[in-house]
């Protein structure tokens, strides 16, 4: 983030800053209680995530390893699900949970789903947006350029426009994902609890994010009104 200067406003950012800390730690959290609870089915992550793109008819998804942790995702562009070591080769129930969730998406990409295909449409422009909008803002702030730090709000609100977006993209596949856990028959009625909250923790920092860039905004809006006094 492009800090120049220290500034009164910063304040505003501290209430999502510290919902955005806990919904990490609440991630955190769940992921390793969670990782520690073997299924009772004893799948690894690949293999759910194999068995739920075979029931939903898709044969065009490669299920790959990645690297690092909780780094799971899905590829539209090369229609490759990623799954870190910890969730494709583990059978514990939060690695079913997330290989679960990131086929969600795949099955999204596959029946067009709206949000998605939005999404999609708009992450190449959001890339640049996100990262020239505050640099932009702040040298129009600097150097007195009206012009300037009104274009770096609008690539602001695109930004937040992107993660509000996200939004329903990530609930819809957390939802299809504890779905298709219960019906495949994947996960057992005591586990099934265990999936919902590794999943709604996960929820939780994407919320956290928005309410982060919502506030960066207001920020924005009350220091470019300010300058123009």
């Amino acid at each position: 983030m492009f800090f120049p200067y220290w500034d009164p406003t910063y304040f505003l950012l501290l209430p999502g800053l510290i919902l955005a800390m806990y919904a990490q730690m609440k991630v955190q959290n769940a992921y390793a209680r969670y990782s520690r609870e073997e299924s009772a089915g004893g799948y690894a992550g690949v293999h759910v995530a194999e068995r739920l793109l075979q029931a939903n008819g898709i044969d065009d998804v490669e299920v790959v390893m990645g690297q690092g942790q909780l780094t799971d995702h899905y590829d539209p562009r090369h229609k490759k699900l990623v799954l870190s070591p910890g969730v494709y080769r583990s059978s514990s129930v939060a690695a079913l949970a997330i290989a679960a969730h990131e086929t969600g998406h795949a099955i999204q990409h596959n029946e067009s789903y709206l949000p998605l295909s939005l999404r999609s449409f708009m992450a190449p422009g959001v890339q640049f947006a996100s990262t020239a909008a505050l640099p932009l803002f702040f040298i129009g702030l600097i150097f007195g350029s009206y012009s300037l730090t009104e274009i770096g709000i609008y690539l602001f609100t695109a930004v937040v426009i992107f993660q509000l977006v996200t939004l329903p993209v990530e609930f819809n596949a957390s939802r299809r994902a504890l779905v298709a856990l219960d019906s495949q028959g994947l996960v057992t009625a005591e586990e099934y609890p265990m999936a919902k909250k590794v999943l709604s923790a996960a929820a939780m920092t994407y919320v956290a994010s928005l309410a982060v860039s919502l506030l960066q905004l207001v920020r924005l809006l009350a220091l470019s009104g300010r300058r123009r006094r």
